[in-house]
């Protein structure tokens, strides 16, 4: 699996020219079909995504591009995962943020827990993120008052903003910068860890 941009066209034109690589051996990728097509609840309804493949040209291994809007094996946008994820670390309940979103309450329960749940190790991750792509970060007094998943979420976005620095670009959204910096792991089991940086 490797996230990509929300761009079929510029992900079929860095496939086509070599410009995306293996995420396992850093080999050039190569179109490889399409998985299954797929429907993403966002905040504007419902949208069909056709989610391409691609295999390395070195290892032979297959690869899910998974476009930078949705987390892998969610039926919802990157954005309205976020957004749950925001409100309920500000304190609100997963019924009353399930009733804004449309979206049922067992459902945003689940997100909420299995954030919670990496909340640590997303911190961590983000950490590593931060100081990698923010060169001038020296030290970071955390938020004696914060819980683990209110410093990951602070951490993430602040990662997500030097990398905006860093390249001097300006992303789509947020949360498909920070889903992108976790590969798509924000939601994932607990035992599968980040990826390294380079």
């Amino acid at each position: 699996m490797l996230i990509v941009a929300d761009d079929t066209n510029r992900t079929e034109r860095e496939l086509a020219t070599g410009e995306l690589t293996c995420p396992d051996c850093r080999g050039q990728l190569r179109p490889w079909g399409h998985a299954r097509p797929r429907w993403l609840r966002t905040h504007d309804g419902r949208r069909h995504l056709r989610v391409g493949r691609s295999r390395c040209r070195d290892c032979g291994r297959t690869h899910v591009l998974v476009p930078g809007v949705m987390l892998p094996r969610r039926a919802d946008a990157v954005e309205v995962v976020g957004e749950a994820l925001a409100a309920s670390a500000a304190g609100e309940g997963y019924r009353p943020i399930a009733a804004r979103l449309g979206r049922p309450a067992a459902t945003v329960r689940g997100w909420v827990r299995r954030f919670t749940a990496r909340a640590q190790l997303t911190l961590q991750h983000a950490m590593r993120c931060l100081i990698r792509f923010d060169h001038g970060v020296v030290r970071i007094e955390p938020d004696p008052t914060a819980t683990p998943t209110q410093a990951a979420l602070a951490v993430l976005g602040a990662a997500a903003e030097a990398v905006e620095r860093h390249f001097a670009v300006s992303a789509r959204s947020r949360w498909q910068l920070a889903s992108a910096l976790c590969s798509g792991r924000l939601l994932a089991n607990t035992s599968c860890p980040y990826p390294p940086l380079e």
